[in-house]
């Protein structure tokens, strides 16, 4: 009986989720150079991604299945998405920037590419 509740033990210990746990691509985003970092999801404003959540204007995108590109500082991801209405599910590519602090976002043939607001702009 002893094998079966270390089992249980140590399942229960790996179904609990994972909070706090920053992702690579976490932070604020300016959509445009003057963009309003304190004000996120609206046009003028940032976008931002959290725990492995993206939040855009008016979408809210669930970043999942991440596949890492090889010898690139870039990851794939599954965004499962939810806005004005409707829901969807597209593919992404993030790709942190390798001049600055900022990040591309590639979807089907659209790159945007994102400055990153300094701490205390938002």
């Amino acid at each position: 009986m002893m094998p079966y509740r270390k089992f249980l033990s140590v399942f229960s210990i790996m179904a609990l989720p994972v909070a706090g746990v920053a992702g690579p691509y976490d932070g604020v985003f300016k959509q445009t150079a003057n963009a309003e970092c304190a004000l996120v999801g609206v046009d003028g404003g940032s976008l931002k991604i959290d725990d492995n959540i993206f939040t855009g204007v008016e979408v809210q995108c669930h970043m999942t299945r991440p596949v890492d590109i090889n010898d690139m500082d870039a990851t794939i991801y599954t965004m499962e998405c939810v806005g004005e209405g409707q829901t969807w599910t597209e593919r992404a590519v993030l790709m942190n920037d390798a001049e600055k602090t900022g990040i591309y976002m590639i979807w089907d043939g659209y790159v945007f590419r994102y400055d990153r607001c300094a701490e205390g702009e938002y």
